[in-house]
């Protein structure tokens, strides 16, 4: 594609940057771990008031060394970012992310994802993860690529159900992939009425 090549040298910019904050970072550890090696031997008249002079330069050097560390923080999350558009280009991307509203009457243990009859992706999770799920959190289970035109999603999820009962319900969804990422949710809600378990798939607009 045309903007690789552009993708490639930013990224290597950022990353030229990073390692260069990273060697800062050093630096400047290494100093506050050792004041003595920079400033040379200090006289036995002036070590009483040695420790109120360097209170000053040691707490610049801390907050120096926390601003190098949010640097580097923001760093690895733009990497991150730069990579994925690398990997997964708008015109191929698809993403599959599951939500959980309430979730009273199921309780989840696993997702498997089918794109065109093929298993893309299976997670079993943890009562932290569930919980997580249930306090409004949103989870990305995949993200990959897919040619345009008309795709099948099939999603399996599995747990127990009302009533402390295994539960198995599978949810199937087709679409058409355009020249645009496409964004697709898994949400499981509680149907009151019904006293069961619904699994939706929406498509992000």
């Amino acid at each position: 594609m045309p903007t690789t090549p552009m993708c490639c040298r930013s990224m290597s910019r950022r990353l030229s940057s990073g390692l260069a904050a990273l060697a800062l970072l050093t630096a400047g550890l290494a100093q506050a771990a050792d004041p003595g090696a920079a400033a040379g031997a200090v006289p036995a008249a002036a070590a009483a008031s040695a420790p109120a002079a360097a209170e000053a330069p040691a707490r610049a050097l801390d907050g120096r060394i926390q601003d190098l560390k949010s640097e580097v923080i923001a760093l690895n999350r733009d990497l991150l970012v730069l990579e994925e558009e690398l990997l997964f280009p708008a015109n191929t991307q698809v993403a599959v992310f599951v939500s959980m509203d309430v979730g009273k009457l199921f309780e989840l243990e696993s997702v498997q994802i089918k794109l065109d009859d093929k298993v893309v992706a299976t997670h079993l999770y943890t009562p932290r993860e569930v919980q997580a799920l249930h306090r409004g959190g949103v989870q990305r289970l995949h993200m990959g690529n897919l040619r345009t035109g008309e795709h099948e999603l099939v999603a399996v999820f599995t747990g127990r159900g009302p009533h402390e009962r295994d539960y198995k319900r599978g949810a199937t969804l087709k679409f058409d992939k355009a020249t645009d990422a496409k964004y697709i949710e898994l949400r499981i809600r509680d149907a009151q009425a019904k006293l069961q378990p619904e699994f939706e798939v929406k498509v992000w607009q």
